[in-house]
C-alpha cells in the first residue's frame, strides 16, 4: 500500500505492482499527444486565465477601490461568484473552462460519458477553490478532485 505521499516515495516492493512508465497508462492513455494526462502547469495556467477573466468580468460591472476595504470585499465576492459560473457551466456541459481551452486541456470522464454534468462540475470548483485537493496528484497525474468525481483532466491538442 502507498503512502500518502504518494508512490514516488515509496521504494518498490517484490511482487509489487509495477510502476506506470507514464501518466495515464493506467487509465488507458497515450503517453503524448491528444488524450494524454495533462501537465500541472497547464492547469495551473488555466486557472490563472479563469481567475483574471473573473476579476476583469467583475469589473465591468463594479469598481475595485483599492482604498475601500468594504468595497474591495464585495468585489472579491463577485468575483468568486464570477469564477464560479465561468468555471461550473462550462465544465458541467463541454468540459472546459476559457482557461482550460487557452492551454488546450479539458476534464473527461472515466465511464466514456461525454459530459462531465453539473454534480461533478460543482464538486470539482468547490475543491479548486480549496486549493490543496487539486494540488495534490497521484502517478497517473490525477488530482483528488479528480479521483472524487471520477475524471481526468486531458490534452486537447
Amino acid at each position: 500500500m502507498a503512502r500518502w505521499t504518494g508512490e514516488w516515495l515509496s521504494a518498490p516492493r517484490p511482487g509489487a505492482e509495477e510502476p506506470p512508465r507514464w501518466r495515464g497508462e493506467r487509465l488507458g492513455l497515450p503517453e503524448q499527444g491528444v488524450g494524454a494526462v495533462a501537465r500541472g502547469g497547464a492547469r495551473l495556467l488555466g486557472l490563472v486565465v479563469d481567475l483574471v477573466a473573473a476579476s476583469l468580468l467583475t469589473s465591468l460591472f463594479l469598481r475595485p477601490d483599492l482604498q475601500d476595504t468594504a468595497a474591495m470585499q464585495s468585489y472579491n465576492l463577485w468575483a468568486i461568484a464570477v469564477w464560479a459560473v465561468i468555471t461550473i457551466i462550462p465544465v458541467s456541459f463541454f468540459g472546459f473552462t476559457p482557461g482550460m481551452f487557452v492551454t488546450g486541456i479539458r476534464v473527461a470522464r472515466l465511464d466514456g460519458a461525454q459530459m462531465v454534468g453539473v454534480p461533478r462540475a460543482i464538486v470539482r470548483a468547490a475543491l479548486t477553490f480549496l486549493i490543496i485537493p487539486a494540488a495534490i496528484r497521484n502517478a497517473d497525474g490525477r488530482s483528488w478532485l479528480d479521483r472524487l468525481t471520477g475524471t481526468v483532466v486531458i490534452r486537447m491538442r
